[in-house]
């Protein structure tokens, strides 16, 4: 039937009918969004829930045009919408837990580590997992922490300070360094920007394995487009490592530079899953810390089961804190 035989009010409007469909199906179809040129994908999946944003400049528009026609297609992008995030909107925190768990990207360029590290400590969290560890601001750190956790390590960059004892520690070679050159570094040299670390917690309820981790950053550039090489080679390392581990229950605290829609954290997000997913409330932002738009420091775990998941209120940092509960 052609368009100019409708009835007059479904006439009206064909372009924005053609625009909400067309944004449906973007939404819809965005696991098959290639990554070949620019990340494009990645780039999709990181900002995610925002593409819901013309939604309601469609809606508003529609109603101005009175058509019917653009109403019905609006229907498309709205389902689809509401298909993937409302379980996140939904409250799906329980009460309880055992061990309360905190990870922090602190920023390089912090300008208050005594203050930040006094706002963690009030979290009262057992565990905190600290990365972007500055040998300038590390001593500020241990200072301001010790009275309150008696064991920590730090390899590289990245630190875990603990009410309960440590064992086991070792950094986690997430292959920052890579290709003919990376052999050719001194151990102590590779040691100095370290960026992921192994734990054993000793729990009354018995081992807890932790990780730490810092993955490379990602950057969009109008000549690389989303670059995120390192990124996605450190997200693969790490979850080989973390395949391997003998101990079924696993922590990993960390600033992953990607979300979890993010395809390229799927070797990660297939042996853990996210507190903030499955008992979170909303969305659960962190970066950048003025306004946050996206979740990209996580915690993810294995063989416990979290009550509650939340993020805490900025510091000096450009990323904003993560605090779990969980129990066995």
């Amino acid at each position: 039937m052609r368009i100019g035989s409708w009835p007059e009010p479904w006439r009206r409007g064909p372009v924005l009918a053609v625009l909400a469909l067309l944004l449906g199906l973007f939404m819809l179809l965005h696991p098959h969004i290639p990554n070949r040129t620019g990340n494009a994908g990645s780039l999709v999946e990181t900002f995610l829930p925002w593409t819901g944003l013309p939604i309601p400049a469609l809606a508003a528009a529609t109603l101005w045009r009175r058509s019917p026609t653009a109403a019905v297609a609006l229907l498309l992008p709205a389902a689809v919408w509401l298909h993937l995030f409302t379980a996140t909107l939904t409250d799906k925190t329980r009460p309880g837990g055992d061990l309360t768990l905190a990870g922090h990207n602190l920023g390089a360029a912090n300008p208050d580590p005594t203050g930040t590290a006094r706002t963690l400590t009030a979290t009262g969290a057992d565990l905190l997992a600290l990365q972007e560890l500055t040998p300038q601001a590390r001593p500020a750190y241990e200072k301001a922490l010790a009275h309150t956790y008696p064991h920590h390590t730090v390899q590289g960059t990245v630190g875990l300070w603990s009410k309960l004892p440590l064992t086991h520690i070792r950094p986690v070679d997430i292959q920052m360094d890579h290709g003919p050159l990376a052999a050719t570094k001194a151990p102590e040299t590779k040691q100095a920007y370290n960026r992921a670390l192994r734990a054993t917690v000793t729990t009354p309820h018995g081992p807890l394995a932790v990780y730490v981790a810092h993955l490379g950053s990602a950057r969009l550039t109008p000549r690389t487009g989303f670059w995120t090489t390192h990124r996605n080679r450190n997200a693969h390392a790490l979850a080989h490592t973390i395949a391997t581990e003998p101990n079924q229950r696993v922590v990993l605290l960390g600033d992953l530079n990607a979300t979890t829609h993010d395809r390229a954290l799927h070797p990660l997000t297939t042996q853990l899953h996210s507190t903030q997913d499955t008992t979170g409330d909303g969305f659960g932002f962190t970066w950048p810390a003025t306004l946050p738009v996206a979740r990209i420091d996580h915690i993810l775990v294995r063989g416990v089961q979290p009550k509650s998941s939340w993020v805490l209120p900025a510091t000096g940092s450009d990323h904003r804190p993560v605090a779990a509960r969980i129990t066995w």
